[in-house]
């Protein structure tokens, strides 16, 4: 089968990329892969992890507003900027390089009033929209369950330690994203406040610690119609799925997310790269079973290995899974249909 165009166009919008390099210019690797390849979006980091390095794709606000400008101005069709920016600790958007300071879903949990979130969030969305970027990967709507989680409680990620309070606050963020015009997303599907480990080093198993009530600020958002994006957490829940975690699990997210909750929007996936995905998944393997299990936009932030993936790359592996009969056509065209009428929306 010869590769046409419009599903080349359509299998790239179905990642979000990350890159090196807080400016661009006529040589920029990215710049070139978004004119040729229109990814369906970029996502921008403010440290290099895998060189350890301060700066990455941000260092003052007019730098970002110009990167952002160019990067927007060179896609052939609408692209996504994503971020980071909950606020307190996981906070791209810093202090040090000319940013307003951010509370903490925790402080702002702790501190128990919905307008006080909800003006965060405006503040928020109001720098997002100024330096164009559209996605703010937030709120978090993992509850507290386990106080020892190293990446969920002990870096004051969650609104509180029940649902309740959970669902209150994101609501009124996404209220306040939604006000500018930016792109929420609830995470990290099925719920990772239990959980003691961390999917960055490797598989963090729920299994026993999980509870029913972790599902509920999902439903009640979808209920709500705030809930437009959700991403997976590379969790394994035994009780659900023996072997695959929970971005790459059928049962959990075309069973569970689609038919039993009902929500319709889009699936994105944290980053691929995390271990937890990395170590025990080859990237053809991890992209069919992604594919199979629902995923519409797959993450990857090459910010976590030292081998950046290439967009190409990725494309041509997808096409051979349609070669292959793997994955159909019409699965990929679900996606992106999916994709472009949320970009239509913005």
């Amino acid at each position: 089968m010869n590769l046409q165009p419009s599903l080349k166009k359509q299998i790239a919008q179905l990642f979000i990329m990350g890159f090196r390099g807080s400016d661009i210019g006529e040589d920029s690797a990215v710049l070139k892969m978004v004119e040729e390849y229109a990814p369906g979006g970029l996502i921008l980091f403010d440290k290099d992890m895998v060189h350890h390095q301060p700066v990455h794709n941000i260092s003052s606000p007019k730098q970002v507003e110009q990167l952002c400008s160019a990067l927007h101005e060179a896609s052939p069709s609408p692209l996504w900027i994503g971020i980071d920016q909950e606020g307190g600790l996981v906070n791209r958007l810093k202090p040090e390089y000319g940013f307003p300071p951010t509370l903490s879903h925790a402080e702002l949990g702790n501190i128990d009033d919905e307008h006080k979130t909800y003006e965060q969030a405006l503040k928020i969305g109001r720098i997002l929209k100024e330096l164009h970027i559209s996605i703010n990967f937030a709120p978090v709507v993992d509850i507290a369950k386990e106080a020892d989680s190293s990446i969920i409680a002990k870096r004051e990620r969650s609104f509180g330690a029940n649902a309740e309070i959970v669902y209150r606050h994101a609501k009124a963020y996404l209220e306040g994203l939604k006000e500018h015009g930016i792109l929420g997303c609830c995470k990290h599907f099925p719920g990772h406040g239990s959980a003691k480990g961390d999917t960055h080093a490797g598989f963090v198993d729920i299994t026993e610690t999980w509870d029913r009530d972790e599902l509920v600020p999902y439903k009640q958002l979808i209920d709500d119609g705030l809930c437009e994006m959700i991403m997976t957490a590379h969790v394994i829940h035994k009780h659900f799925d023996q072997e695959l975690p929970a971005t790459l699990s059928p049962v959990l997210l075309s069973k569970l997310l689609r038919v039993e909750i009902g929500y319709d929007g889009l699936v994105c996936t944290d980053d691929m790269q995390m271990r937890a995905i990395s170590n025990h998944f080859g990237l053809k393997e991890s992209l069919r079973l992604g594919l199979e299990a629902g995923i519409d936009l797959f993450c990857f932030g090459n910010n976590l290995l030292p081998e950046a993936i290439e967009l190409s790359h990725l494309v041509e592996t997808v096409t051979e899974l349609i070669d292959e009969g793997k994955i159909s056509e019409e699965r990929i065209h679900h996606s992106y249909q999916k994709i472009l009428q949320l970009k239509s929306h913005e």
